[in-house]
């Protein structure tokens, strides 16, 4: 597939690192030289210099022979006409945009991106993904990450193990043993940053990020199981007042009135309008580094800190001072993968990196076949992905424990109706299975193709 992607930002660049992987033909368009030789120098991938809105640039990029555009540069307004431009002129099939500005998704303008008026066939909205992500990691205190698959059938989470979790130490194989009576399969451990892929004799160790499928209707034990009881937080405080930390906001107004919501925003006018956005928050204008501010927030009371404003350094140093001023667990958003391997180290519970979620989504597009939702788990570790079996499959007929997938692909569970199987059983794979697999990052190749329209394996 032909695929022309316009910014070579972080976003733009770990898509077309992806992609380049797995055989596709890439071309990256961007207005700076110096960004378009470093992504040639060091990616499978043809760059060219331009405007993206240009119609004479996304020619030289190849547009017209393009099967997908991704349109994921810092202007919003250059990203829409891109889309316009493949759609009028080179009749690109399929326009992907990023929008980030809230004004442009009001429901008021809802017709808006249609192919009438602005032809865009997915808008990703950074802003709301990244919100929707730590929403999800709010309502499940301790989780590294907490996604939702077979509409809602399935829980894929993520908990970092500690020396009070009652399960270290102890093999994997004897888990099943120990909770019979639990749906759950670990499909990854992270330690010491690197992947370990588990097998039947590995043991979780303190430190260990632990990945896991489990029956959504038996999550409040698998949990338990973990050493993880905590309640939904009741206190919580958001640093940080642009689109993210609104929308988080705005969603806990909403959903859960009895929680007790402040947001820190350093600037008196934004204050001000998310003062007037918020029914029942408290707003305080000032600097969330200022100890002053942490005290009015009434920091040592908080039961989660979410730092979500545009600076990694301000998220990362504040969230280390909420820990210190007594707040029981902090969320912190950060761009740069720099800071993962010390996140435990320096007190931060959980890390949520935006161009991580916004390239998992736009994959998740891209992707095409039978596949049903996509979601990457941390850049150097793997992929979830949920698909559908068809009659063709040669899967059909085998069992979850053994069927013909290659090295570094595994089946972890499969929905039938309403019904759950995870991968301890000896169950056989039927036509119309929902499965949910997982796939390490050398193995995304394979099985992108498996999953393709027209092939036979799913």
């Amino acid at each position: 597939m032909k695929i022309v992607i316009c910014g070579a930002g972080q976003v733009g660049t770990n898509i077309a690192k992806h992609l380049a992987s797995e055989n596709n033909d890439v071309v990256m368009l961007d207005q700076s030289a110096e960004r378009i030789q470093k992504i040639s120098d060091t990616l499978d991938v043809q760059g060219i210099t331009g405007l993206a809105a240009y119609p004479s640039a996304l020619e030289a990029a190849g547009l017209r022979e393009a099967n997908m555009l991704i349109a994921v540069t810092y202007s919003d307004e250059v990203n829409m006409i891109a889309c316009q431009i493949a759609h009028s002129i080179f009749n690109v099939p399929t326009k992907i945009a990023r929008v980030r500005n809230q004004d442009y998704l009001l429901p008021t303008w809802g017709n808006l991106f249609s192919h009438e008026h602005i032809p865009i066939d997915v808008i990703i909205s950074p802003e709301r993904e990244i919100a929707r992500a730590i929403g999800r990691r709010l309502e499940l205190p301790g989780t590294l990450e907490a996604l939702t698959m077979a509409n809602g059938k399935i829980k894929i989470l993520g908990i970092r193990c500690n020396k009070t979790t009652p399960i270290i130490h102890t093999p994997l194989h004897h888990l099943t043993s120990m909770f019979a009576k639990l749906l759950i399969v670990i499909i990854g451990i992270i330690r010491d940053n690197k992947t370990v892929l588990p097998k039947i004799d590995e043991q979780l160790l303190p430190g260990d990020e632990v990945y896991f499928v489990c029956d959504s209707k038996q999550l409040s034990d698998v949990l338990a199981s973990f050493g993880n009881k905590e309640p939904e937080p009741r206190n919580i405080i958001v640093a940080g007042g642009g689109n993210i930390g609104l929308t988080i906001a705005e969603e806990i107004d909403h959903k859960h009135s009895a929680t007790s919501t402040k947001v820190i925003e350093c600037n008196n006018y934004r204050a001000g309008y998310i003062a007037q956005s918020l029914k029942n928050a408290t707003v305080i204008n000032g600097n969330v580094l200022d100890p002053e501010i942490m005290e009015e927030a009434n920091i040592s009371q908080g039961e989660t800190f979410v730092a979500v404003s545009n600076e990694d350094e301000v998220n990362i140093l504040s969230s280390v001072l909420a820990k210190r001023f007594g707040c029981k667990r902090t969320i912190s958003l950060t761009n740069s993968s720099t800071y993962t391997p010390l996140a435990a180290q320096i007190g931060i519970d959980t890390l949520v990196n935006p161009s991580a979620i916004t390239v998992s989504r736009i994959l998740q597009h891209v992707r095409q076949g039978h596949i049903h939702q996509i979601y990457s788990i941390r850049e150097d570790f793997g992929e979830v992905i949920e698909a559908e079996i068809t009659e063709t499959s040669i899967l059909v007929g085998h069992s979850l424990k053994n069927n013909p997938l290659p090295s570094g692909i595994t089946i972890s569970a499969i929905v039938r109706g309403e019904k759950v199987i995870l991968a301890t059983s000896d169950a056989i794979i039927c036509s119309h299975d929902r499965v949910i697999a997982f796939t390490d990052y050398r193995a995304v190749k394979k099985i992108k193709k498996f999953f393709s329209v027209g092939h036979n394996f799913f």
